[in-house]
């Protein structure tokens, strides 16, 4: 292919052509990737048909690219292939080449490696969000490897699930979570729109969702609030308490769920008491989809965190090779390449038909919030 080009570039090697815009100007040792290492070869040399300056080929630069290598580098590593192994994970180039070959070492695969995590966490926290029209929001704390690392996850108007970003910190509280939701309206996400906040219970993400958006509505995770109960109870209680309240979660009138849930919050009171008081924080919250009147097939994904948890989890079983965690940024760096990849696996929402409908229903919540019902025409003009 270099030949092809120095051909086309200088004519016919040994024939006078005076169209040439290069002559050939001898060869020189190179380098080129093939099957994830670098082969050393000779490459040819032109220069401009003035001699002037030596002129690039372009296949010679295409194919000496380092960047496949580091993507391969990424993949390898993703896919749970060491180090020590990644040369057992390339494809086989024949003896001969394999001898002519570099860049398999540990020490090359691992710097690799770290050069396209860093680009692809500076590319998830660079984005441009100016047009992402989303209509539900998750975010989730979650310790991963030792360290407490903040996701949110976006879903638009056609279900399309978008990795957001990811924050590193002590404790998951509100000025973390607040600088990681700035960052998304610096970075054009609109702000203004009502939105559906689906969050796991902590004060600390509610606080924040209220803080940056101006018509966030909270939706509290029922699976969530589930296992927070049960926390408080004996095994055999805790399988009657959940089965009850997975059927008051799954009754089509909101009301008439929040009243059973009540109802067994009272009974717990006596025998249970942190039982009953973590039942009773937050409840109404967690009937807030059933409230906006969601399709059963929509709601099943808006009832709970899952969407950033599965991705989370995508992340944890990527890095599952790992021994040995240096520091906060190393665990944001395999965070968000788990993310990328993630993101490739990622599928519509079941239900996303229904968004519509549902970015309907929010705005009219919102209307409804801000303007009491009994408002009136004549009241505006009183005042």
């Amino acid at each position: 292919m270099m030949e092809h080009e120095v051909e086309t570039l200088a004519g016919p090697k040994g024939r006078h052509d005076p169209d040439r815009v290069a002559v050939r100007h001898g060869s020189d040792d190179g380098v080129v990737t093939l099957g994830g290492r670098q082969v050393r070869v000779t490459r040819p040399r032109v220069r401009s048909a003035d001699r002037a300056a030596e002129m690039p080929l372009a296949t010679y630069d295409c194919f000496s690219s380092t960047e496949l290598l580091g993507r391969m580098a990424m993949e390898k590593m993703l896919a749970k292939i060491s180090t020590r192994r990644y040369g057992a994970g390339l494809e086989p180039v024949g003896t001969a080449v394999e001898a002519n070959s570099r860049g398999t070492s540990r020490s090359a695969v691992s710097r690799r490696f770290v050069a396209a995590t860093e680009t692809a966490l500076a590319e998830l926290m660079a984005a441009d969000l100016t047009g992402l029209d989303l209509v539900a929001l998750m975010v989730d704390g979650v310790n991963f490897a030792g360290h407490c690392c903040v996701v949110a996850v976006g879903i638009d108007i056609d279900g399309v699930k978008h990795p957001l970003g990811v924050v590193e910190g002590d404790t998951e509280n509100a000025t973390l979570v607040t600088g990681l939701l700035v960052g998304f309206r610096d970075r054009g996400l609109c702000v203004t729109r009502p939105i559906l906040c689906v969050l796991d219970g902590a004060k600390a993400l509610a606080s924040a969702v209220k803080a940056v958006f101006d018509h966030p509505v909270i939706a509290r995770c029922q699976l969530h609030k589930i296992r927070n109960v049960k926390r408080y109870l004996p095994d055999k209680v805790a399988r009657l308490v959940e089965k009850r309240m997975r059927a008051a979660y799954r009754n089509p009138d909101p009301l008439a769920g929040q009243g059973d849930l009540d109802a067994l919050a009272k009974e717990l009171d006596r025998a249970h008491p942190g039982a009953a008081g973590s039942l009773r924080e937050g409840l109404a919250e967690t009937f807030t989809v059933a409230r906006l009147q969601v399709p059963p097939t929509l709601a099943r994904t808006l009832r709970s965190t899952n969407v950033v948890e599965s991705m989370i989890e995508i992340c944890r079983d990527h890095s599952a090779n790992v021994k040995r965690w240096e520091s906060g940024t190393m665990a944001l760096r395999w965070c968000a390449a788990g993310l990328a990849e993630a993101k490739k696996q990622f599928r519509r929402v079941n239900g996303h038909m229904h968004l519509r409908a549902l970015r309907t229903a929010l705005n009219e919540h919102v209307a409804a919030a801000v303007t009491p019902p009994a408002y009136t025409a004549d009241q505006e003009v009183a005042a």
